[in-house]
């Protein structure tokens, strides 16, 4: 019988399903981090995990290097991150279902990087940790072997926009760019991670928690398609830009705009982090015009 094939969410049940009856099926990756303490997603795998989980890390796995002008996490090289991958024994086409506990934040960023790898056969585990925990099901503290897998890249289901293109659209306002970060950082208040406060001009505010629910889950695909319809009203989502501070939580939408099925947005990956970082760009502050 031919699995099911997830690429937007898949909930606890169904993966502890398809975990029980076809372990080798799915590979199942740990996205747990914190912006504030590097080590901290580590050292909770090592403490219990999603049995049979590996363990990828934000800044290491998941990033390319800093160089002060692209950004907190610019995206890792693509040959890099392929062979990341293939270290943990990914195969073409194989099933993954990517985790945190943090809503996705983290997680989404491995969907979004599979996807712009050519790999569409990813999922987010709907709620995280929290979901699998509340229905009862058991963690491990075992670290499986290293097992070479078959994965290649291949053409992106994901595109990027560079700050060139953000900066000619402050002219030809062709795209609409939308900023993950919650509304105080957005409107330039309460800045503790990068050192200029603001937005992009002409900017609009959707915060990535925006997309859950109060059980951590993500709202419904009506939901969301109701929501980003109203924040981009005759706006397609081939012309929409998804950013935030690093680009990692703009993932998260990237995420809930595929859940709703509007396809095609965009990602500008250095985000603000990389915007501030030239202070010959305008910077905007205030609420979403």
């Amino acid at each position: 019988m031919p699995h099911t094939h997830y690429t937007t969410l898949i909930s606890a049940g169904n993966l502890h399903e398809r975990l029980t009856a076809a372990p080798g099926s799915v590979l199942v990756f740990d996205c747990r981090f914190d912006l504030a303490n590097p080590a901290a997603g580590e050292t909770a795998y090592a403490a219990g995990h999603l049995p049979g989980a590996r363990y990828l890390h934000l800044e290491r796995d998941l990033s390319g290097p800093t160089t002060g002008k692209n950004g907190r996490h610019p995206l890792p090289d693509r040959a890099s991150l392929v062979a990341t991958l293939m270290s943990w024994g990914l195969n073409a086409g194989q099933q993954v279902v990517a985790y945190d506990a943090q809503g996705g934040m983290y997680a989404a960023r491995l969907w979004w990087l599979l996807r712009w790898l050519g790999h569409d056969s990813v999922a987010v585990l709907d709620g995280g940790l929290q979901a699998w925990e509340a229905a009862g099901f058991p963690l491990s503290k075992d670290v499986p072997a290293a097992t070479q897998g078959t994965f290649k890249a291949g053409a992106p289901l994901q595109v990027t926009v560079d700050a060139q293109a953000i900066e000619r659209n402050l002219t030809t306002h062709e795209l609409t760019v939308v900023d993950a970060r919650a509304a105080d950082r957005y409107r330039g208040e309460n800045e503790t991670i990068d050192p200029v406060g603001g937005h992009i001009p002409g900017a609009l505010n959707r915060f990535f928690k925006d997309n859950l629910t109060d059980d951590g889950r993500f709202k419904s695909a009506h939901t969301l398609r109701d929501e980003f319809g109203a924040l981009l009203p005759g706006k397609t989502p081939e012309h929409v830009v998804l950013q935030c501070g690093s680009g990692v939580t703009a993932c998260h939408n990237a995420l809930a705009m595929e859940i709703a099925g509007m396809h095609g947005a965009a990602l500008y990956a250095g985000s603000w982090s990389e915007w501030c970082s030239d202070p010959s760009r305008p910077v905007a502050t205030g609420p979403n015009p």
